[in-house]
């Protein structure tokens, strides 16, 4: 046996033995399962023995839903995550403007939210000129669906008043009929577009670095939307980076691609270079299509069946028609790819089951597990389309952090009773795999997990929770962030649990997650986290 793990309070995630006190390894999969006279029965000479001292053993992390690559991208822009101010946002403009090691080129940050600012507006072209006037600079919203530019980025790229808007997206006018800089969902790829990629070596290096620090959370599955981050013309130099460092064995987290694509033309070019869901191995394989069908909630750019009530003007944005909506998701299941939808709207959402309906009509078929992706805004009967088409809700419990504040303003209190219904989902059998859609939230799971069985923001509100009776206990958390994101990804048989004969895919956690306060769990920390057999994350410090 090569390595035994004992003395712990192991949750197996496995139905038919959900605890035990020990776990042996032996190569990259699980060996046994029981206390610890059974499994350190196994010992051999050279044995590695790790004793838990009855710290919770849990199968790795998966997260099921995140841009991998994008939270690597950011990672070297300015980040604007907390700024509460217009004026404190040129402030530290101007300070990493003058650090920047480039004096030419983008100037780009991401993470402002106007909903902390002292004065709540989006930010416009006339604040980043004061950044700067002669380099272009670029500030994205948290959620990644709204961008604002400065007057030399329009110069420089031609766009005026008299530039055509996008379908699916647009640029807002002033007064005077002129850009403010402000871009919004498919507008933005006139931004985008004009951004240069950097080589497919140096994407390798930025997807290294981004799974060590994911690894360090726990996480050792990423199912991640990544082909987009650099705009859809270098959608193959994203895949040619992930197939590389795959067959150079040097991927450090086993990853399942949502693959997006931003119209049917461009993902008819996928399929015909023989791409499809499920190709690949344990470490990289090909998920589902990605459809960006709406914005987000913060932006009031997510597509609603009525209009905003703090807003009375917009319903937000769809960014495809139902015909198009339904080409789409046509083409997919005939080609017998697995199909996840971005929709937080719920108009968007639908449109997105009357196009799951039709295809599974022309098309029986059992066990599709298409989703969609963030399922915030439902109705009732959303709620029941989920269990009727056997449809996947891909949650984000963290987002309750940043929304449970703006929610009801930005719907109404009577809308919002059936919004972010994660209990709900549970009890009707909609299968529900959580994750964190870094980098618009940390990819930290803990946290996550404290907001689902909270219903609390980070910072402790409300007292008592928002929409309480949607709180869920700590092992079904757990279980959305384990197991569930391996059925999600079609590896349930593999992977998610703890019993013989599935990888050996383990983290540590400092503390009994499931025996400290619910307020703590948010401060539970990973201390060790094993991948294929291998630790490959140990922390030496005290916790």
């Amino acid at each position: 046996m090569d390595v035994i793990l004992y003395n712990g309070a192991v949750l197996t995630m496995n139905k038919n033995q959900p605890y035990a006190s020990a776990v042996s390894v032996l190569g990259n999969k699980i060996a046994n399962v029981g206390d610890d006279t059974s499994v350190l029965a196994d010992q051999t000479a050279d044995t590695q023995l790790i004793n838990l001292h009855g710290k919770t053993l849990l199968p790795g992390f998966n997260d099921s839903h995140m841009h991998l690559l994008n939270f690597a991208h950011v990672s070297d822009m300015l980040s604007l995550v907390g700024v509460t101010s217009i004026e404190s946002i040129i402030q530290e403009g101007k300070q990493y403007a003058a650090q920047a090691t480039q004096s030419e080129g983008w100037i780009r940050g991401r993470g402002w939210n106007q909903n902390v600012f002292d004065k709540p507006r989006l930010l416009n072209r006339h604040d980043l000129d004061q950044i700067s006037r002669d380099r272009p600079i670029c500030f994205v919203r948290a959620c990644g669906h709204v961008l604002v530019v400065n007057s030399y980025a329009l110069n420089m790229l031609g766009i005026s008043g008299h530039t055509s808007q996008v379908e699916g997206g647009h640029f807002d006018l002033d007064e005077t009929g002129q850009p403010t800089g402000v871009f919004r969902e498919n507008a933005m790829g006139l931004i985008y577009d004009h951004m240069p990629a950097p080589s497919v070596e140096t994407i390798k290096n930025m997807i290294v670095k981004a799974c060590r620090l994911a690894i360090k959370e726990g996480i050792t599955s990423i199912q991640t939307d990544d082909l987009d981050t650099f705009s859809h013309q270098h959608t193959y130099q994203v895949l040619q980076a992930y197939e590389e460092l795959n067959q150079e064995n040097r991927l450090p987290v086993r990853i399942y691609q949502q693959c997006l694509l931003g119209n049917l033309e461009q993902f008819q070019t996928f399929l015909e270079r023989g791409y499809r869901t499920g190709q690949g191995d344990a470490f990289f394989r090909i998920g589902p299509l990605k459809i960006l069908a709406d914005g987000s909630l913060g932006a009031r750019t997510a597509y609603l069946s009525q209009p905003y009530a703090d807003d009375q003007g917009t319903y937000g944005i769809g960014k495809l028609t139902q015909d198009e909506l339904d080409a789409m998701v046509m083409t997919a299941h005939e080609h017998h790819m697995q199909i996840a939808i971005h929709c937080i709207g719920d108009e968007i959402m639908n449109m997105s089951f009357k196009s799951f309906e039709k295809a599974l009509k022309k098309l029986p078929k059992h066990n599709h597990r298409h989703g969609i992706v963030h399922s915030q805004i439902t109705t009732k009967a959303l709620l029941e389309a989920f269990r009727e088409l056997d449809v996947l809700a891909y949650i984000q419990p963290i987002f309750l952090d940043s929304d449970i504040p703006i929610v009801e303003e930005r719907i109404g209190k009577e809308r919002a009773k059936t919004t972010y219904n994660f209990k709900r989902m549970l009890d009707m059998g909609v299968h529900t795999p959580y994750s964190s859609d870094c980098p618009v939230e940390p990819f930290d799971v803990l946290p996550g997990v404290y907001c689902a069985i909270t219903r609390k923001t980070l910072d402790g509100y409300p007292e008592n929770g928002w929409l309480p009776e949607q709180k869920v206990s700590v092992e079904e958390a757990l279980y959305n962030f384990t197991k569930e994101g391996a059925y999600a990804s079609f590896e349930e048989h593999m992977k998610g649990s703890i019993e013989k004969d599935m990888l050996a895919d383990l983290v540590v956690l400092d503390q009994d997650v499931t025996g400290v306060p619910d307020e703590k769990v948010k401060d539970v920390k990973v201390i060790l986290t094993m991948i294929d057999g291998k630790v490959v994350y140990e922390y030496k410090g005290n916790r």
